[in-house]
């Protein structure tokens, strides 16, 4: 029997894989905790510059007005150190991009579960070194290498999460993943209004690693990569503890042994793949844009939001709950065979395109219910609907051989994006309408190229490169592509 075949056996989403998975998607909790830690700890309260007493020479002196307990206070980050607090938050963000880029590759390689536990593992030790820095410069190195950790956390525990159930739980597993990752969000929030010190803080948000690293610590290697690597005997192995806990037992389970030369054919499978591939090549162009497009979009309007008055902590709470909402509408629309994965994301890309552009037609100050930060948030709730669809449909579309080396290579060009975004509201210098005609064009630009993407609801996983050169449900554009590919390779025969 075939994948597919086996978890029908053992079962698809049993009591066994619910648990695994809520460990992994608990993981997300912490993982957002150390996303949003620099906002809180890099907090920056009123202060005023006093002359020093006694001193003629016009030195200054900072005199923090507001009771608060961050970095900037303990290190005094003003001024010319200000910048300081925003590197740090860089160097974080610089170490996803390497993290999504190095560690994704390396676990399609050696396996899931040896990378995932020895990231978590280092991510909890540099964690506990920012609590303790004794210096900023400790302190920015220590969050280079968080981020690091954390971008090849997030990918590989993604992966897992849908690799231990059955295809059709994917999108569930998918979202719940981002659901649990946005209320991770709310918690810090909410953390930071009881724990004021930042060290405490620090310290406390770390802590939920180590509990989660202990509760990976029994979670099996992932069957789907097991038997794309041509090891099938501990695939099987794998799937009949998975049978056993889910109170199935399944003696007589036996897959299909790879055709010969499979295996070897899938030693090459790696992130240059992702270009030599014809179909492939395709995706990931395709792919990284709506990546980019994505976090452009998201990343720009959280700022644009977050220019509101009000309470810090509540404010980093309300940027995790006005996601929520997107997730119920995900799991309904990717799962509908009138709209599936490819016209969900496109839509709701588009949908925040449009909220984008009638922001251009709403006055600033309003005092209505209709007005600009209304529709960035509205915005807001479609791109990160549309984003978590990419996860989910992006790794429907990359073999298992390759699937963490493309979702890798697409959160590079996520990163980019937000990195890019910082960057777009200074454009109001030209026109106010400016950054939210880029944010409107990114999101229709995005949708409209999404739609070359092929459907992958209701259709089998592909395991090999193989399988993926022998798919009957390619868009005319990849079918155009591996034709083009053949004709190529049988003229260097002749």
């Amino acid at each position: 029997m075939d994948l597919e075949e086996a978890f029908q056996v053992v079962g698809e989403f049993g009591p066994y894989q619910q648990r695994a998975v809520a460990v992994l998607v608990l993981t997300q909790v912490y993982m957002a905790c150390q996303s949003m830690l620099i906002v809180l700890v890099g907090s920056t309260p009123e202060y005023r510059l006093e002359p020093q007493d006694g001193d003629s020479s016009g030195l200054q002196r900072v005199v923090f007005t507001e009771d608060i307990d961050s970095i900037v206070t303990e290190w005094f980050l003003v001024k010319q150190q200000a910048y300081k607090v925003s590197l740090a938050g860089s160097l974080f963000f610089a170490g996803l991009l390497f993290g999504n880029v190095f560690f994704g590759p390396l676990s399609d390689k050696i396996g899931r579960r040896p990378v995932y536990l020895t990231v978590l593992f280092f991510e909890v030790i540099f964690g506990y070194v920012t609590a303790f820095a004794p210096s900023y410069e400790v302190f920015a190195v220590s969050r280079l290498l968080v981020g690091l950790m954390n971008g090849g956390i997030g990918l590989v525990c993604f992966v897992l999460t849908q690799e231990y159930v059955g295809k059709s739980y994917w999108a569930m597993t998918g979202t719940l993943t981002s659901i649990s990752f946005a209320v991770g969000i709310a918690l810090f929030g909410a953390l930071g209004y009881f724990i004021r010190p930042w060290r405490t803080l620090a310290i406390v948000a770390n802590s939920s690693g180590v509990l989660f690293f202990l509760l990976s610590v029994n979670l099996p290697e992932s069957p789907r990569w097991l038997f794309s690597q041509g090891q099938t005997d501990r695939a099987e192995e794998v799937l009949r503890y998975i049978a056993l806990r889910n109170g199935n037992p399944s003696k007589n389970l036996t897959l299909r042994r790879a055709a010969k030369g499979r295996n070897h054919g899938n030693r090459g499978a790696g992130v240059l793949q992702l270009w030599i591939h014809p179909v492939l090549r395709l995706r990931t162009i395709v792919l990284m844009y709506v990546w980019y497009a994505c976090s452009l979009v998201y990343y720009g309007l959280t700022l644009g939001a977050s220019e509101s008055s009000g309470n810090r902590y509540v404010n980093v709470a309300m940027y995790g709950l006005v996601e929520l909402p997107a997730y119920p509408l995900c799991i309904y629309f990717i799962n509908k065979h009138w709209a599936g994965r490819r016209k969900s994301m496109a839509s709701f890309l588009g949908l925040a395109g449009c909220a984008c552009l009638c922001t251009m037609f709403v006055p600033e100050n309003t005092g209505s219910l209709l007005n600009v930060t209304s529709l960035a948030l509205l915005g807001k709730l479609m791109v990160s609907a549309a984003f978590n669809i990419a996860y989910v449909y992006t790794s429907e579309l990359y073999p298992t051989v390759i699937r963490n080396a493309g979702l890798g290579v697409c959160s590079m060009a996520c990163r980019v994006g937000g990195i890019l975004a910082p960057f777009v509201p200074s454009m109001r210098a030209l026109h106010t309408s400016m950054p939210f005609t880029v944010f409107c064009l990114s999101g229709f630009s995005a949708g409209c190229l999404s739609l070359l993407l092929p459907e992958t609801l209701n259709r089998p996983a592909v395991d090999t490169l193989e399988e993926l050169s022998n798919d009957t449900h390619c868009r005319v554009l990849e079918s155009k592509a591996l034709l083009y590919e053949d004709d190529k390779l049988k003229s260097n025969h002749k």
